[in-house]
């Protein structure tokens, strides 16, 4: 049987262990790729495929990426999806035997990335990993390795509670059981667009006991488990900063599914997913990437309980108070870098000296960040103020051991200050002395040999020289020097003082250089002592930062501080906190609402294009935006606490899943009234306007009667069918309500004010006018509209039931030619099967039988 070289028979030997990653195979200068990897990342880093000799097999496809220039090479990869282990030479190649033994090093993934360059800084980079169990529970276990956060979630709710969980985190990876249902794999792939990976051991390592040392269950521990081993299995390093797991009780945060979520462009809108557009855009003044990275956690879970709630909205409101004192605040703040990812790359390994650097300037403006908030006159900032500690003896060892302005490298020199290190001052003295010497001999050569040209160089090759060029060498006495080489215009010569000169010198430099490296590594050991401190300043100045940012945003689009009732939501002048600030220059109209225990369900009516899904949204957002303790946008505002917003908002095949607008509208609302109970919040539109007329109409009641005698939950339903308007008489806590809009010279006028009572038309045709469709198209349609309003009689919808206009065959047929005709329009008509049209096969049948009777 034919086999390859040994190199690449140890290559094979790697590969196998790491099936589901890139192979970064180190070879001299280059990471080589091999077989399918070197054809797939060809593809996908847009590089050169090439062919290596196989010996007795065919060629090998093979590519490469320089070992120096990787980290943007593995940014992409890692960006689509895939996973790279790095795998390095571990011996000395001068004293290695046979073919130099490798190893991966590291297996970098979608959620285990720390290089600063691959991160959005900004954002958390969390990987996941799920665990169920007999009883039918789940547990879902988050980390963000780059800050060591570990968070633990108990699903109880099943496989649907799982999947809106995770969907409403920004996970890159997942890890779960080699042996989920393939069912399950499919669905995480596909509705949250996340790498999978495996892991099956959860015996938990006893190194890591102090974090889960409060967790009191052993599904916990067991999930817990399974993603630390995934992370110490890939990583193969340190894990110091990892904190202690904290249990996220879901019953203490306002609930978002996934299709509140993403309908309410929270964190990115729907259509560009960018962050632009959306509610975190409008609110994130903060001046940290750790401040945004909180407010955006604290989107994704508002609070329930209203002290918590009612201590944010204080410093809010004290920090709103200093205008002055903010203004200086928010300038320190720009002093502090991300202590968070410092302190992960501190206990990683992969700290160098400017980062330490960055640690020392924040360290050192903390104290005059705790006299900032000292100057406001606010008892909980000043609380907040009191708990910054600030590790003094770690700023004094990076004060007094790094250089101001050290270089990126950590191997090559020039990290340590002078006077930090007695025998490091010794070297530098010897090599600063020599290259004085140096400096001293070139002039003393130039006087006594009368060659002014004459200069004494260094290079790595040959050393330290005396340089003469050919033109001058008649001046050179015979056998001052030793010729060391010959160039095309110059001779170089050396002397044996020289060379004893040199040897001392690059001694002294390579052991200051190594002396460096290890005095920077015990140094970087003495900062990872300090981890905990630094993690815990890190989370008191993100506080301080999310909440002096909502401060700004308040004062900038003057927001109110809402109060909190037991029964009762009341918004004076509400408006939309994104679309207030998109319309820029245009006046956004505020509108007011009220749900209590007489009005729980609101029903609007009015046109397309008027502002009734604007006013839904704004609601739930000012909801969330005063459950996180934000001001909100408004004149004043009295709310409820909700523990779920549902919502139902726009419509949009789910393609993917190969259901139809309708489909999803059905289960989003299935969804919302499986799972709402009378403290939440249900924004409905337009429910029922994807199928049949009828349908539509008998679903969309059956709804809201279902909601106001089954749930109670407060609701907004928003829909065309006034027929609806009529349940306003036989639902007690249902108000009709309406967007007012004015017919002027033959076109609609919007005016976007939310009024009481139902709208008296739909203004489609103006609506149609607006979208620039055909004049002759629009006359037409009005033609058909003016038609039916005038020769039908109106339909009625009451007790659920529907009933039309009169049935035509009551006419008998005679022998008069124009009754006969009118007979047989009569009889087309019945035959039509209305609810199976479009309106568009609708108008052209009425055309067909307007054409009909005119002939006859």
């Amino acid at each position: 049987m034919a086999i390859y070289t040994p190199m690449m028979e140890q290559y094979l030997k790697i590969k196998d262990e790491h099936q589901d990653a890139f192979l970064f195979f180190r070879l001299g200068d280059f990471y080589e790729m091999f077989f399918d990897d070197a054809v797939i990342a060809a593809r996908e880093l847009e590089i050169t495929l090439t062919k290596r000799d196989g010996g007795q097999h065919d060629p090998i496809p093979m590519c490469g990426v320089p070992y120096h220039s990787a980290a943007n090479y593995i940014k992409n990869l890692i960006e689509k999806g895939y996973k790279v282990a790095i795998c390095e030479q571990v011996e000395d190649p001068k004293t290695a035997k046979g073919v130099v033994k490798r190893e991966v090093v590291q297996l970098i993934t979608p959620g285990t990335v720390m290089e600063a360059t691959m991160l959005e800084e900004r954002d958390n980079n969390y990987i996941a990993s799920l665990s169920h169990f007999d009883d039918g529970s789940y547990v879902i276990v988050y980390n963000d390795l780059s800050v060591g956060e570990n968070n633990i979630a108990l699903i109880s709710g099943g496989w649907d509670a799982v999947l809106h969980e995770l969907y409403n985190q920004p996970i890159k990876e997942i890890v779960v059981a080699s042996d989920l249902p393939d069912i399950r794999k499919e669905e995480l792939h596909k509705k949250l667009n996340i790498t999978l990976s495996y892991q099956d051991e959860t015996t938990f390592n006893a190194e890591y006991r102090n974090l889960c040392a409060n967790l009191n269950d052993e599904r916990l521990v067991q999930a817990f488990s399974r993603l630390l081993n995934y992370i110490e299995d890939t990583q193969k390093r340190s894990l110091d900063h990892l904190r202690p797991a904290q249990i996220i009780k879901l019953d203490h945060y306002l609930s978002l599914d996934m299709y509140s979520k993403r309908n309410l462009e929270i964190t990115e809108t729907i259509i560009k997913k960018s962050k632009h557009g959306s509610l975190l855009w409008v609110l994130d003044r903060s001046v940290t990437a750790m401040g945004s990275r909180m407010l955006k956690k604290w989107l994704d879970r508002p609070l329930l309980k209203q002290h918590e709630i009612e201590e944010r909205l204080d410093v809010v409101e004290g920090f709103l108070q200093g205008f002055m004192e903010r203004d200086a605040l928010r300038e320190t703040l720009k002093s502090v870098y991300d202590l968070e990812r410092l302190a992960g790359r501190v206990a990683y390994g992969n700290v160098n000296a400017r980062d330490l650097i960055q640690l020392k300037q924040s360290l050192e403006n903390i104290p005059e960040l705790k006299t900032v908030l000292m100057q406001f006159d606010n008892k909980k900032i000043t609380e907040l103020s009191n708990r910054l500690s600030c590790p003094e003896n770690l700023t004094s060892l990076l004060s007094s051991s790094l250089q101001d302005d050290p270089p990126v490298s950590i191997t090559e020199g020039s990290i340590i200050k002078d006077g930090y290190h007695e025998k490091l001052d010794t070297y530098r003295e010897a090599s600063r002395n020599g290259k004085q010497w140096i400096a001293e001999l070139e002039q003393k050569e130039k006087r006594e040999t009368n060659i002014k040209s004459l200069k004494v160089g260094y290079n790595r090759v040959f050393g330290y020289y005396i340089e003469i060029t050919k033109a001058n060498l008649h001046l050179l006495p015979e056998d001052r020097y030793e010729r060391k080489q010959t160039l095309a215009n110059a001779e170089r010569y050396i002397t044996p003082e020289l060379k004893e000169k040199e040897q001392l010198i690059l001694e002294a430099e390579e052991q200051s250089v190594d002396l460096e490296y290890n005095l920077f590594l015990e140094i970087r050991d003495q900062v990872r002592e300090h981890i905990p401190e630094i993690q815990y300043l890190a989370e008191i100045v993100s506080q301080i930062d999310v909440l002096q940012g909502f401060a700004t945003v308040s004062e900038a689009n003057q927001y109110k501080r809402p109060n909190f009732s037991q029964d009762r939501l009341s918004i004076k002048n509400g408006r939309h906190p994104v679309v207030e600030q998109v319309m820029k220059h245009d006046a956004f109209v505020p509108n007011d609402i009220i749900l209590d225990q007489d009005t729980s369900i609101l029903l609007i009516t009015g046109p397309n294009m008027s502002g009734k899904s604007t006013y839904m949204r704004q609601l739930a957002l000012t909801v969330i935006m005063g459950q996180i303790g934000c001001f909100v946008p408004c004149d004043k505002a009295e709310l409820l606490l909700f523990d779920q917003i549902f919502t139902r908002i726009g419509a949009a095949d789910d393609l993917v899943s190969g259901q139809s607008t309708f489909m999803v509208e059905m289960l989003e609302a299935n969804h919302a009234i499986a799972n709402a109970t009378e403290n939440s919040l249900i924004l409905l539109d337009e429910i029922g306007r994807g199928t049949s007329t009828y349908d539509g109409m008998a679903l969309a009641q059956s709804i809201v009667e279902h909601i106001h005698d089954q749930i109670n939950a407060k609701t907004v339903f928003s829909t065309h069918y006034h027929e609806l308007t009529t349940l306003e008489e036989t639902l007690r806590r249902l108000k009709n309500i309406h967007v007012r809009a004015e017919e002027y010279e033959g076109n609609v006028v919007f005016l976007h004010q939310v009024k009481d009572g139902a709208a008296d038309q739909s203004y489609g045709i103006h609506v149609a006018k607006l979208a620039d469709l055909p004049p002759a198209l629009i006359e037409r349609a009005n033609t058909i509209l003016r038609q039916l309003e005038n020769n039908s009689e109106p339909n009625t919808f009451q007790d659920g039931q529907l009933s039309f206009f009169a049935e035509a065959d009551q006419a008998k047929p005679v022998n008069n030619p124009v009754n006969q005709s009118t007979v047989r329009l009569v009889n087309d008509l019945k035959d039509m099967n209305l609810f199976e049209m479009t309106p568009m096969d609708a108008m052209n049948a009425l055309y067909q039988l307007q054409k009909q009777a005119k002939e006859d």
